[in-house]
């Protein structure tokens, strides 16, 4: 029976235990050479290092494929506690990182503005802007991809909180030389004879553009889309009675957050000075510069009537 003692194990560093666990869970020296990224030659002498210190083989010699000792086993599981041990005391000593809010946009949506105000106001924590598909709003919201969203209406209101932004103007999308380009307005009674193309899905509306280039007729869009697949081929006009879309900030009920809240100030246009829900501090700058009240003047005493038929007494020189 062997009379090795794990424990001698103790005083190696980290970083060459480290290198004999990958070759004893690996159990071949060319794939835990590569997952560690250093030649096979270093990490087998790092083993032979080891075998000399502790005074025990570790691995079976010449066995094929490579197999651990009975002290190798050992060595395993006491050095894999030791490396618990020590990562997470590393994780503990770390600070943690700052909050940070997700913030989601569908397509047509710049959040460019409010993020930059962000960045100003709340440097520590970090403002992440995603993508997302317009048919993935709410999917998103839902799945805790992100922990607010700019969303085009409609979206389901019993799960979700949301407040309304903009409307977007509704424009038609036609080829640059079509006689309605030279319209500023178009009408739906206008559109009648025309091909329009099927945009109810707006995460496809680049293909709908594509077709009206193609083959002409028109596509119903949202302004901002249409800016968004800007061709130069093509033109946009508003559309007169049209309904139109809609712009909300959403995010789950239930999910309310000093962070989040500070996002919905911003992009309602709280100022930096006024406190959340609040009046806003005055401004001492402001209140230096207002001038001071009038003071209202004191009115005269009456003065005594004068008895009529007899004339004032004359004061002497």
């Amino acid at each position: 029976m062997s009379d090795f003692d794990v424990t001698a194990a103790d005083s190696i560093d980290l970083a060459r235990l480290r290198r004999f666990v990958a070759v004893a869970e690996e159990l071949h020296f060319a794939r835990a050479a590569k997952a560690l990224r250093i030649p096979r030659q270093a990490l087998s002498a790092t083993v032979i290092e080891l075998e000399e210190e502790l005074g025990t083989r570790l691995f079976v010699p010449g066995a094929s494929p490579t197999q651990l000792s009975d002290d190798g086993s050992a060595l395993l599981a006491h050095a894999r506690e030791l490396i618990r041990v020590q990562d997470q005391a590393e994780r503990e000593q770390k600070p943690d990182a700052p909050a940070s809010l997700r913030v989601g946009f569908v397509p047509g949506v710049t959040v460019k503005k409010w993020a930059r105000i962000w960045a100003d106001r709340l440097p520590d924590h970090p403002l992440e802007v995603i993508g997302i598909a317009q048919g993935e709003q709410e999917a998103a919201l839902r799945e805790g991809r992100v922990d607010v969203c700019f969303v085009r209406l409609p979206i389901d209101r019993t799960a979700t909180n949301a407040i309304s932004l903009w409307q977007e103007t509704p424009v038609a999308v036609v080829q640059k030389d079509d006689a309605l380009s030279l319209l500023d307005t178009i009408t739906p009674a206008e559109l009648a004879t025309e091909t329009v193309q099927d945009t109810t899905d707006l995460d496809q509306a680049v293909d709908a553009l594509a077709m009206v280039a193609a083959v002409g007729g028109a596509a119903i869009v949202p302004q901002s889309i249409a800016r968004l697949h800007h061709r130069r081929d093509l033109v946009y006009r508003p559309v007169s009675d049209t309904d139109f879309t809609e712009i909300s900030l959403a995010w789950p009920t239930g999910t309310d957050s000093d962070l989040l809240e500070e996002f919905v100030g911003i992009v309602r246009g709280r100022s930096a000075n006024s406190s959340r829900g609040g009046v806003a501090e005055p401004d001492k700058r402001t209140e230096a510069r207002k001038p001071a009240p009038k003071k209202s003047a004191k009115k005269p005493p009456p003065k005594k009537p004068v008895a009529r038929g007899r004339k004032p007494a004359r004061r002497g020189r």
